[in-house]
């Protein structure tokens, strides 16, 4: 980590070359950028992609700087979230930072390639420095969020340790097979905000997928929905189709429809509807008995398409 950015770049001749009157030199503020040419016009003696990277490190936050990216009269830089954060005063000299920018440094970062920060789960990309953080914000080997509803959990990971850290640390039940017949009761079905979340994992056609029965407020209908996701990218779960299927007193009611990605937010998938949706008159209707305790059983399949 440099407190400064101060970059040198020079053709490593002997003092006397004839090459050493081509060499080209830009300064822009306390930045400066020495870049030599060979004879046939190509640039040498550049510092390697690593130490250039280092430089565009911010020396606060240590993220990576892109523009604008300021710096102070000394030379000292930082990124724009951390200018705010310091009161606009340099933490390195504590020099007021004013509203200079580095061009010579944001324009060095331009002609970076760099691979992709999931490179060790497998993505193989190099990017330009600026379209690096696009790409990596929806690179499909960034890791999943855990997809437990029942708390804000912080766990991310891989498939197989989310599914891992499902099983160990929230219980949830697992199981393998492609098709369910699950039994959800419930005391008392008009303490519908109070529902417990439920979920739970099936193993099917080598893949996972996680089934979902909780209750809410549509507006201010209370109902009860199941809904499928898949653990996976969204392009793997449009070859999937699931159905579902709850009724009683010979009546039924019957959803088919494509697992969403975890990749989609929980509340995301539950707010748009996609899923079986049961209101609480129809659900007590369905459970029989005294209309004193919810007894639903949603029975389903899941199936790949051809």
């Amino acid at each position: 980590m440099f407190p400064a950015s101060r970059i040198f770049m020079e053709d490593p001749k002997s003092e006397g070359s004839d090459e050493e009157s081509l060499g080209a030199s830009n300064e822009l503020g306390d930045v400066h950028l020495d870049m030599p040419f060979s004879a046939s016009g190509v640039k040498t003696g550049l510092f390697s992609t690593t130490s250039v990277h280092e430089l565009l490190e911010c020396p606060v936050c240590t993220n990576s700087m892109y523009p604008p990216i300021h710096q102070c009269p000394n030379g000292h830089t930082l990124c724009s979230n951390c200018k705010l954060r310091v009161h606009n005063q340099c933490p390195t000299c504590r020099h007021e930072l004013g509203n200079i920018r580095c061009l010579a440094l944001e324009k060095v970062a331009g002609s970076l390639e760099l691979p992709c920060k999931h490179q060790a789960m497998g993505c193989a990309g190099i990017f330009l420095y600026y379209e690096k953080l696009k790409h990596e914000q929806s690179c499909r080997f960034r890791p999943y969020n855990c997809p437990y509803a029942g708390s804000e959990c912080p766990i991310t990971g891989g498939i197989p340790a989310i599914v891992t850290h499902l099983k160990n640390d929230h219980k949830v039940d697992m199981h393998d097979g492609c098709t369910f017949n699950h039994r959800y009761v419930k005391a008392n079905p008009h303490e519908v905000e109070n529902a417990t979340w439920m979920l739970t994992v099936f193993n099917c056609f080598g893949e996972h997928f996680c089934l979902h029965f909780e209750a809410f407020l549509l507006g201010m209908a209370p109902v009860y929905m199941a809904f499928l996701r898949f653990m996976g990218e969204d392009e793997e779960a449009k070859k999937f189709s699931y159905s579902l299927e709850v009724g009683g007193s010979g009546r039924k009611l019957v959803w088919q429809g494509v697992p969403r990605s975890i990749r989609d937010g929980h509340k995301k998938v539950r707010d748009s509807h996609d899923g079986l949706i049961i209101h609480r008159n129809m659900a007590v209707f369905f459970s029989g008995g005294n209309r004193q305790e919810l007894k639903l059983r949603v029975t389903g399949r899941i199936w790949k398409e051809e």
